[in-house]
C-alpha cells in the first residue's frame, strides 16, 4: 500500500509538471525550474514582447524535486519539456546522461559574454551544454550596534582590506563577551557545500574531488583537516548555533543576535528590510597565510535534446544568457546576480543602493570577487552523489565528529558510491 501511495505521488508530480508545460502550441515554449513564476515574469514578458505570437509557459517543480522529475522525463524523452534551468555542478552528471543539447557553436559567444568563473561550469568533455544566467558571490555582513557595544572597529568594505576568519572569530568573541551578541559567527548555508568549499580552498586543500576524470576524492588534505577543524570548533566553542538548519540562519541576524553572518547578496534586501537593525557589509573573509576564495556559481539553463523546438529554445536562452537586456530582466524580481557581463555592470549600482548606506559597498565587493577570488564548484558526473555525502559530513563535524576521521570515511563513502561511474 505504502508503495503504491508513493508511486502515485511521483506520478501526481510527474502529471502535473506535464500538464504545466504540456502545450504542443508550435509557438508555445515549455520552461522548468524551481523558482517562483514571479522570478522569470519579467525575463519571459521582455522575450514574448520580441516575439510576438510566442508564449514561454512556465512550471515550477520544487527544489527538493526538481532533480528527480528532470531525470525522470528526460530518462523516457519527454518532448515536452523544452528548456529547463540547471544547477551547475550537475551540468556534467546530465551531459553524460545525455539530458543536454550540445550548444559548442556558442562557446565563443559565452566566453565573450559571460564573467571570468562563469563559462567553464557549463563545459564537460570539451563541448558545451549549458549558458550561465547567474552568477553568486559571499558577503560579511555585520551588526554595527553589537560591534560598537563591544568596542570593536567594523571590518571595511575595501577588498584590499578583507578580514581573515581568525580576526573575524576573535571580534565575534569579544561582541558576544561585551556587546550582547548572543552568536559570534554564522554561515547562512550552514552545512553546504557551496559556502563551506571556501574554507578548504582557502588553505590550499582543494576542492576534495581530483583526477583526469574528476572521479578521486581528496579529502585528507591538511587543508581540508584544519579547515574542518576551524569549523568544528566554531560550534563546540559556542560561537555558532547547532541545530539550525541552512538558509534559517538569516532570522537570527535580524533579530539582533549575531555579530557576523557570511550570507549572499540576496540578503541584502532581506536585511534591508529590517528596520531596526543596523548593519554593514564587507569582503567574505579567509583564512591568515592562506588564499583568498570566494563561493560563487548558480544555475545555468539547457535544452532538452528531445525538444521538437530546438530554434525557438536556443532563441530563448541566447535572450536569456547572451543579449545584456534579457540576462538583466532575470534578476529584476529578485536580488540575484546576472552572469552576463554587460548585465553585471548595470547591475552593481543597484545593489550598492538597494539597502541605502547600509549597503553601500557591496557592489565593489561583488565586482572585485568576480573577477579575483570566485570558485566555482568542481566539475564531476560525481557532484551529485559528492554533494550529498558532504553535506551529511559537514553536519557530524558540526556536531562534533572528530574531522580527519569523519573525512576519511566521507572519501570512502564517496569511492564507493563512484564505482559505478568509473
Amino acid at each position: 500500500m505504502k508503495k503504491s501511495l508513493a508511486l502515485m505521488s511521483l506520478l501526481a508530480v510527474l502529471a502535473a509538471a506535464g500538464c504545466g508545460s504540456g502545450d504542443a502550441g508550435a509557438n508555445t515554449l515549455s520552461f522548468l525550474g524551481p523558482e517562483d513564476p514571479k522570478t522569470f515574469q519579467p525575463v519571459i514578458d521582455g522575450f514574448e514582447a520580441k516575439h510576438p505570437g510566442v508564449r514561454i509557459a512556465y512550471t515550477q517543480i520544487p527544489f527538493d524535486q526538481l532533480n528527480s522529475t528532470l531525470q525522470q522525463r528526460l530518462a523516457a524523452e519527454d518532448e515536452t519539456i523544452d528548456v529547463y534551468t540547471v544547477d551547475q555542478p550537475r551540468v556534467s552528471a546530465l551531459a553524460a546522461r545525455g539530458f543536454l543539447a550540445d550548444l559548442s557553436d556558442w562557446k565563443d559567444r559565452v566566453k565573450q559574454a559571460a564573467l571570468p568563473a562563469q563559462y567553464d561550469v557549463n563545459e564537460f568533455r570539451g563541448k558545451l551544454w549549458s549558458v550561465p544566467i547567474w552568477t553568486s558571490d559571499q558577503f560579511l555582513f555585520y551588526n554595527k550596534t553589537l560591534l560598537k557595544q563591544a568596542g570593536v572597529t567594523p571590518p571595511s568594505s575595501d577588498p584590499a582590506e578583507r578580514w581573515t576568519w581568525e580576526r573575524t572569530v576573535e571580534a565575534g568573541k569579544q561582541a558576544q563577551a561585551r556587546g550582547g551578541a548572543q552568536w559570534a559567527l554564522i554561515p547562512e548555508q550552514i552545512e553546504q557545500y557551496y559556502q563551506l568549499q571556501s574554507l578548504p580552498e582557502s588553505l590550499g586543500g582543494g576542492s576534495g574531488i581530483t583526477g583526469t576524470d574528476m572521479l578521486t576524492p581528496a579529502l585528507t588534505t591538511d587543508g581540508w583537516i584544519k579547515a574542518m577543524t576551524w569549523y568544528r570548533n566554531l560550534f563546540a566553542g559556542g560561537l555558532a548555533p547547532r541545530g539550525v538548519g541552512s538558509f534559517q540562519t538569516s532570522p537570527l541576524f535580524t533579530e539582533g543576535k549575531v555579530a557576523f553572518f557570511a550570507g549572499g547578496p540576496w540578503d541584502v534586501g532581506t536585511f534591508g528590510a529590517a528596520k531596526d537593525l543596523d548593519w554593514g557589509v564587507a569582503p567574505y573573509p579567509y583564512f591568515e597565510g592562506g588564499k583568498q576564495v570566494t563561493p560563487t556559481g548558480s544555475w545555468s539553463w539547457g535544452i532538452n535534446p528531445a525538444s521538437k523546438k530546438q530554434r525557438l529554445a536556443r532563441e530563448f536562452l541566447e535572450y536569456a544568457a547572451l543579449d545584456p537586456e534579457g540576462n538583466l530582466l532575470t534578476t529584476k524580481a529578485s536580488p540575484i546576480i546576472p552572469a552576463n557581463r554587460a548585465a553585471f555592470e548595470k547591475y552593481v549600482p543597484t545593489l550598492d543602493a538597494l539597502a541605502g548606506e547600509k549597503s553601500r559597498g557591496a557592489g565593489e565587493i561583488l565586482t572585485y570577487d568576480a573577477d579575483h577570488t570566485a570558485v566555482a564548484r568542481p566539475r564531476s558526473v560525481g557532484y551529485i552523489q559528492f554533494e550529498d555525502t558532504m553535506t551529511k559530513t559537514f553536519a557530524d563535524i558540526r556536531n562534533g565528529a572528530d574531522p580527519k576521521t569523519r573525512l576519511e570515511q566521507a572519501a570512502r563513502e564517496v569511492t564507493t558510491a563512484w564505482a559505478q561511474l568509473r
